[in-house]
């Protein structure tokens, strides 16, 4: 291994020695040598640093015997588990994967044990094994084009998109997408951005980010209320036509009509996010907006629901000349996606793997929301499912006078993780109906359980009450 170390030149009254043991000593403190790292032989280091290896040798014995590094036969000599510091503390949000509920209700979430480890594994070797020399030097900004080629392919048949490879760029989910977008409206001297309410509450913040104003629009069972959206003075509207969130309603056929006909009186954008369109269970999916009107609409998708957050893949068809103004902020932002994920996703699509994972998660999330339904009435939880049943969440609507932020926190102290509604409201609702619970990444058996352990609670609740 190499390691940086900040030795200068000889100067009077700091020997190389105390340089160097000062060097490694602050590398362990700070954290920056873990625990356990293994450090470069005597030789190596001494030759990297233009010094004696007898010098070496004496500081790191001098290290040994503070206690910073342990000398193992066959494994030289590594950072000792003894001398680190206290971990630093990682607030809450920025956790991943760390104390994690034991009922894990949170929405949005796939089932993240059911990701296909073994298909991933086979089409990234195989992706390594085919990639050309060339795939291995800086990636096309725009996304690889064997994989802009297979999504076009993929997106037009199974949600209807109008896709052209040319159109297609390929980012880092849809966060990224978004921020990439909101950038070149802001260029393009767009100033307002019309958002669902409710919804999630990030991407208002990456619009303003951007410097662009928000403008929160209701919806209704049929949608964004298209008709409060104003004539004038916005220049994008940010939508969930397939599957609303949170509150799981489908954009009506008059809905989609009217949102397009906006959009092209008032020359303004509609965002498309298609976040879970494969996953409808009640009928055949609906189509997408943006094959309706494909140079008005930015259809954006990505792997998070499909095969797992953590891929970081997505997705977005825009316009072609909106498209050729993204490009340069996505090459600023990150010089490109990762070549060899890009080609993995490709050959799991042209394998045919990835629409049989679609199919098996479907009927997956189909399973568990019909065990969420029925521990519901089983357990007498004052609670009613609303939407269209689709997605890896539903909101669920009160049928008592529990406060949403009560009834989450409650939940939350027995270990039931889900969201009140007011999470997603931009505009607060004085009296809020609902809580929004995933089934995703919980199996039937747990789903029972929690609501179970919901219900004897509420009863309780109920019971001081009287």
């Amino acid at each position: 291994m190499e390691l940086l170390l900040p030795i200068e030149p000889l100067t009077p009254g700091q020997p190389r020695r105390v340089q160097l043991e000062s060097a490694l000593r602050e590398a362990v403190r700070s954290g920056r040598l873990a625990a356990g790292e293994r450090l470069p032989a005597s030789r190596v280091l001494a030759e990297d640093l233009g010094i004696s290896r007898r010098l070496v040798v004496e500081v790191y014995t001098q290290l040994t015997a503070e206690g910073y590094l342990v000398s193992r036969p066959g494994s030289g000599t590594c950072v000792s588990e003894l001398s680190l510091p206290p971990a630093t503390e990682v607030p809450d949000a920025l956790r991943s994967g760390e104390g994690l509920p034991r009922w894990d209700m949170r929405p949005g979430v796939p089932t993240l044990s059911a990701f296909p480890r073994r298909l991933w594994r086979r089409a990234w070797t195989a992706a390594l094994a085919a990639a050309a020399d060339s795939d291995l030097g800086y990636p096309d900004p725009a996304g690889h084009p064997r994989l802009r080629r297979v999504l076009a392919a993929y997106l037009g048949r199974v949600r209807g998109v109008d896709a052209d490879p040319q159109r297609l760029l390929i980012c880092a989910g849809f966060t990224q997408g978004l921020h990439l977008l909101a950038q070149t409206l802001r260029t393009r001297g767009a100033t307002t951005v019309a958002l669902e309410d409710p919804g999630l509450p990030h991407r208002a913040s990456i619009l303003r980010q951007a410097g662009l104003t928000v403008l929160p629009v209701p919806v209704d069972a049929d949608g964004i209320l298209v008709d409060r959206l104003p004539e004038r003075g916005v220049d994008a509207v940010l939508t969930t036509p397939a599957h609303q969130f949170p509150t799981g309603a489908i954009m009506a056929p008059a809905r989609r009509e009217a949102v397009l006909a906006w959009a092209g009186r008032c020359g303004a954008i509609v965002v498309e996010d298609d976040y879970d369109g494969e996953f409808r269970f009640d009928r055949r999916a609906v189509g997408c907006l943006q094959g309706r009107a494909p140079d008005r609409v930015v259809y954006v998708g990505s792997t998070s629901k499909t095969l797992a957050p953590a891929i970081r893949l997505g997705w977005l068809v825009s316009p072609a000349e909106l498209h050729a103004e993204l490009l340069p902020n996505k090459f600023l932002a990150d010089h490109g996606s990762p070549t060899l994920d890009q080609l993995a996703l490709a050959h799991l699509v042209e394998a045919g793997d990835y629409d049989r994972h679609i199919r098996a998660a479907r009927t997956r999330y189909r399973t568990a929301r019909r065990a969420l339904e029925l521990a519901i009435t089983r357990h007498r939880v004052p609670l009613q499912l609303v939407g269209t049943a689709a997605g890896v969440q539903t909101l669920a609507t009160r049928l008592d006078d529990t406060h949403p932020d009560h009834l989450t926190a409650r939940a939350r102290a027995l270990g039931i993780v889900f969201d009140s509604i007011t999470r997603y409201q931009l505009n607060p609702d004085p009296n809020p109906d609902g809580v929004v619970i995933g089934y995703g990444n919980i199996a039937s058996h747990a789903i029972d359980e929690a609501i179970a352990l919901l219900a004897t609670t509420i009863g309780r609740q109920r019971g001081s009450v009287c």
